[in-house]
This record gives C-alpha cells, structure tokens and sequence, in this order.
C-alpha cells in the first residue's frame, strides 16, 4: 500500500498544476507563476514536455513560493488564455498571476530551470509585505476607486494610447513624404 501512494504523490509532482478558472486563484495565490498555456496535442508543446514536467518536479516539489502550471487552451482553461491574450501554442508567461509578462528564454530545461529559480515574489496586492511605503500608498489609490473610476481611468490611458500611435503615424508619414 505505501509503495502504491509513493507512486501517486511522484506521479503529482512531475507534473506541472493544471490551471483552469475554477483554480487559478486558489492555486497561484501568493505564488509568482511560470506557466506554459499550451495545446497538448500540438507538436511543440509535446516536445518540450519532458522537460517542463522535469522543471515541474524541480521547483514545485521544493515548496517555494513559485508555482510551475499549464494552462490547457483546448479545454477548460481557454478562457485563462483568452484573458492572457494568448495566440500560439506553447506561450510562457511568468510573474505575478494578475500581470503575467512574456517569457522569451530558451526552451531547454536548463534555460528553464535558470529563469524558474529566479523568480521571486514582487509587490502587488496580495504581497503587500513586499511593497515600500510609496507603493503601498500607489496600490491603496486603485484599491480604493470604484470600478467605475477604474474603468474611467483606463479609457483615459487607452485614448492616451490611441493619440500617441495616431501623433506617432502623422509623423512616420510627414517623413517619409
């Protein structure tokens, strides 16, 4: 009998939390991720497999505060790669679960392993014993606003955007004539 559960707990770790809507708060709360959004069937991602369940087992059977997940694109986790505007399969991303950035390392596991053990926990929301006195006062300012003002406030910044890539064109072209 404790042969048959050593088998199932090494079985669990040497494979990467599979990440759905219904367990991405409860899984990476309070984690930095590094997560393949993935098509398993899909060449590439079959490929690198081996070595991202060796990562997998490396890092998430450590215990840190760093989580090692997949997210399934053809399945229930879609949604999460609608969200993280994924568009091909693997995508990695890495860093805190509500502002994931785009890794463009190596895909080899030591090239894996080397960014996965430099991840570390950052200010945010829920790491507020990371922050410095300014950026906790920055993250009260949004944590305060209503969801309304949030949504005011980004329509600002995305008209900002908009003028600076219009302003941006006029000029490209005014050179080019």
């Amino acid at each position: 009998m404790f042969t048959k559960v050593l088998i199932a707990a090494t079985m669990a770790l040497s494979s990467a939390v599979e990440l759905t809507p219904d367990n991405w708060d409860s899984e990476t709360s309070g984690k930095t991720v590094f997560i393949k959004f993935q098509a398993p069937w899909w060449g590439h991602c079959k490929k690198m497999k081996p070595d991202w369940d060796k990562l997998t087992k490396e890092i998430n059977g450590a215990g840190g505060s760093t989580l090692i997940g997949d997210v399934d694109c053809t399945a229930a986790g879609k949604p999460l790669c609608d969200s993280n505007g994924v568009k091909g399969f693997p995508t990695i991303k890495f860093g805190d679960p509500a502002a994931l950035e785009d890794y463009q390392g190596g895909r080899a596991y030591a090239d894996l392993l080397k960014h996965a053990q430099g991840l570390k926990p950052s200010c945010s929301p829920s790491n507020m014993d990371l922050c410095d006195d300014d950026q906790k006062a920055e993250i009260q300012v949004f944590m305060d606003m209503s969801a309304a003002d949030i949504d005011a406030a980004i329509e600002e910044k995305e008209d900002e955007i908009k003028t600076a890539e219009s302003d941006f064109e006029a000029a490209l072209e005014k050179l080019q004539n």
